[in-house]
Order: structure tokens, then sequence, then C-alpha cells
């Protein structure tokens, strides 16, 4: 027996990366995965490469919108007959400056894409998680929710808001049969970080390969993470054996964040 026999997972961004890596260790688990994406094209690719047959599905939506948020989860319900966990992954951000060369629109599309989406999408799941009285939300955060860095404060700031509203979340629910928690992963080469990361990099004044070169050196394995890690805990947070863990902000950084 998987440890997600049975269950129903709502994944947001799921075709690539971070999202991808977990859709496929929640189907090993047992689980039945809707994976989320912008692109119909991706979605089928992502579809036909995991190969789970009718236990995946894909539906496309801009989760930069309430509208595509409520379409992802209430589709995974009208899919399946239920959410059961949510993993509120998407997120990125586009456009880095110092503070005071930072426009409007690049903080708002980083919250938007970070904080609102994941707010938007734990509200939805929750009007099925309350009633049924059982639910797992996770929400991607990262180890920039922990601590401060130079010219990427729209990051910075999008992911120290999602901490704070797991944590009141995770107040709210706990007596209800559900779990919140954040996953805070350190740097991983995923395909938002290869498109994003030179553009914040010169932002910082330094090239790609030492952006990436300092977050290996920052973290105690002296290596970057990889997707698996952070699956691996996204299935344990969504399993019955952690079922005591809520409110946690869960460090998957090789020992960067200093909390």
């Amino acid at each position: 027996m998987g440890a997600l026999d049975g269950k129903v997972a709502c994944i947001t961004g799921g075709t690539r990366g971070i999202g991808r890596a977990a859709a496929e260790a929640f189907l090993r688990e047992g689980a039945q995965v809707v994976v989320n994406g912008r692109s119909e094209d991706k979605g089928a690719q992502a579809l036909a490469e995991i190969g789970a047959g009718d236990d995946a599905h894909f539906i496309a939506a801009d989760v930069k919108s309430s509208d595509g948020c409520e379409a992802v989860v209430n589709g995974t319900v009208e899919r399946y007959g239920k959410i059961d966990i949510l993993f509120a992954n998407a997120g990125g951000a586009s456009n880095h400056a110092p503070i005071v060369d930072l426009t409007d629109e690049a903080m708002q599309d980083s919250l938007e894409w970070n904080f609102w989406h994941t707010f938007w999408t734990m509200r939805a799941s929750l009007k099925y998680m309350i009633p049924q009285g059982s639910g797992r939300i996770i929400a991607m955060s990262s180890v920039e929710g922990k601590v401060g860095k130079p010219a990427i404060s729209i990051y910075v700031a999008a992911k120290h808001a999602i901490n704070g509203l797991v944590k009141s979340c995770a107040q709210e629910v706990g007596s209800l049969g559900i779990t919140v928690n954040a996953v805070c992963p350190g740097a991983i080469e995923t395909d938002i970080m290869m498109a994003e990361g030179p553009l914040a990099a010169e932002a910082m004044g330094i090239t790609y390969e030492q952006l990436l070169e300092q977050f290996a050196s920052e973290s105690a394995i002296k290596r970057l993470n990889a997707v698996e890690d952070v699956a691996e805990v996204c299935v344990l947070l969504a399993s019955e054996a952690g079922g005591g863990i809520s409110g946690s902000l869960i460090s998957i950084d090789g020992g960067t964040a200093p909390y």
C-alpha cells in the first residue's frame, strides 16, 4: 500500500520542476493527481511522460488570477470527487531590481504569482476540506522566505508573506483535521531558475554561475538541492505520518537558513 492510497491531490505549476516531481511521488504513493499549468501542450506532454493513465489529469489555468485558482481546485473535485491535498507550488518572479529602481508592476506580479495564488487556492480548497473534516495544504515558500537578499525583494517579500499566511491558517483549521505547512527549498536549478536566474544575478551584479555558486557555498552540503528532495518531504506532509506537523516552515536547503 502507498502512503497516499485513495487520496486526491492538486498541484499548481505541476508540469515541470518541483511540481512535476511531487506529482510523480504522489502517484507512486497511490494518489490521483491533478497538475496545472498555463499551456495545454506542456500539460499533454507531461501527462504522456508521467504515464499514469486515468490517475493523472491536467487543468490549464493561469493561477495569477482568483478565477484561475478556483478553476483548478473546483476542476479537481469535478474530476475525482474531492480534494485531499493541495500543493500550491506555482511561483516565481521576474523584472528584479534594487528597491530604488523597482516597478509597481514587478512587485504586483510577484505577489500574484506567489502570495495571492497561494491564498486563492488555499481558500478554495478549504471550502471542501472543512466540510469533509480532513485535508493537507502545502505551500511553496523558499529559503528566501526566511532570509533577505539584495535585488530580489519582490520574491523575498512574497515568500515571507506566504509563511505568515501558512501559520495563521494552521491555527484556524488545526482542530478540523487539516494541516497547513510551507516547504522552503534552497536553490534548485529548475526551468524557472534557468529562465529568471540570469536576470536576478544581473540585478545583483554577479553572473548566473556565481549566483549558483553562492547558493551552494551558503549551504552545509555545499551543493544545490534537487526537486526529489522537496517531493519526498511533500509526501510526508501529505500522508497520515505527517498529521502532527502543522504551521511549520520546513527548510529543504541543505542547512542554509538560520532557523
